[in-house]
């Protein structure tokens, strides 16, 4: 039986023929339905770049209905929620996400993380704990420690803060010993047992020894239990061990060397840090040590006793001070307490004098934290403004 050549070659033609149309066929189909997607996606991105977030959900909207599988597509989604307030929504879109049997672990991860971010800004706190508790042990658990730490932190709860602070330094995600010293002070502060507080406080110390919270606050607690000279000698140690610190403990330093008989020591401590940084808190236990009388105080300038054109030595010696400090720097809180132990020949006109001069002053003697420029007039330990740990400098506005 001979081959008839022609009509393989034709047949073998046309199946070649009827491949070539089916793949551009498949090409073009596949083409149109990327299509679709991509361009949603990106005018959502334009959009989103435009900082026209309405326009940019709808986008994404529709991108996530024509491509329902597409994760990215649905944390695109929540995110957007979540920064525009929408918390309901931004729940849906990550519970969804969870609630699908095909998503990767780690894209499980990902969306209990953001689901816990939507609980947290929503105010959800029993949920958004839960969520993060249930990443431990997967890699993004030192995120949400770290969530889980800000948590417990702005609730106060100083025991699990410090429980997940020791995990997080397991975990190699820095050195929280500091940390941990700032949450012992802050059960310390908030108990009213004076025992109790110094048994917290030495556990800080122990975390920290050269902590300037701690030393103050072991100072104070002293003072507290009427123990004078164990609290003079550890504000000894804080302004051995943290200078710059000196002028939060410097009045308390003054006011208990003068009940101990130890004005000339403690004068000759603060002398020393006094010249290496002039300070004004420093400068005002100083004018305590020299003149005991002394009522005025930066914080308190209405506490003032009148005085008269009589100038006792030791006012005098006070006004010299504050007169060295001003060819050192400028001050006007400086000039101020000069001021007020020079008698002028009219009284009158000097209390207005003194009364504009503390008002234009009060700015100048707050603190402001180097983080989010919150000023306070007292000095903090965490920012009530950005909650940032130590972020306050312990000099004032005008000395900075």
């Amino acid at each position: 039986m001979s081959i008839d050549w022609v009509w393989l070659l034709m047949g073998a033609c046309a199946v070649f023929a009827l491949g070539w149309i089916s793949s551009r066929f498949d090409i073009k189909q596949l083409k149109i339905e990327n299509n679709r997607s991509p361009k949603a996606y990106f005018q959502g991105l334009n959009f989103l770049l435009n900082e026209q977030q309405d326009q940019a959900i709808d986008s994404f909207i529709e991108a996530v209905q024509q491509d329902p599988d597409t994760s990215e597509l649905h944390f695109a989604l929540g995110n957007l929620f979540r920064r525009r307030g929408e918390f309901e929504r931004a729940v849906r879109v990550h519970q969804h996400l969870l609630a699908r049997a095909d998503l990767s672990a780690k894209d499980r991860h990902r969306a209990m993380f953001a689901l816990a971010q939507d609980y947290l800004r929503a105010g959800i706190i029993d949920r958004a704990e839960d969520a993060l508790k249930g990443l431990e042990g997967t890699a993004l658990e030192p995120q949400a420690m770290l969530a889980l730490l800000s948590l417990y932190e702005r609730s106060r709860d100083w025991e699990r803060a410090a429980s997940i602070a020791k995990r997080l330094e397991v975990l190699g995600e820095g050195d929280f010993s500091a940390r941990l010293a700032h949450y012992w002070c802050e059960q310390a502060s908030q108990t009213k047992n004076p025992q109790l507080a110094k048994t917290l406080i030495e556990k800080a110390l122990a975390c920290a020894p050269k902590n300037a919270r701690s030393q103050l606050a072991l100072a104070h607690v002293l003072q507290a239990l009427g123990q004078a000279e164990d609290s003079y000698n550890a504000l000894k140690t804080l302004i051995a061990d943290t200078p710059r610190f000196t002028g939060l403990g410097a009045a308390l330093f003054a006011k208990l060397a003068l009940e101990l008989g130890k004005a000339a020591e403690a004068l000759e401590l603060l002398s020393q840090s006094y010249a290496s940084k002039p300070r004004l808190d420093v400068l005002e236990a100083m004018v305590q040590l020299h003149h005991p009388d002394q009522l005025v105080t930066l914080d308190h300038p209405d506490r003032a006793k009148t005085i008269t054109a009589g100038l006792s030595s030791g006012a005098a010696q006070d006004q010299s001070l504050y007169a060295d400090h001003l060819e050192r720097t400028p001050s006007l809180i400086a000039a101020t307490q000069w001021l007020r132990a020079e008698a002028l020949s009219n009284p009158k006109t000097q209390a207005r004098i003194l009364e504009t001069l503390d008002k234009t002053s009060v700015p100048l003697k707050r603190y402001r934290c180097a983080a989010c420029g919150f000023e306070a007039l007292t000095h903090f330990w965490q920012c009530p403004g950005c909650q940032a740990w130590d972020s306050y400098p312990p000099e004032r506005i005008e000395e900075l």
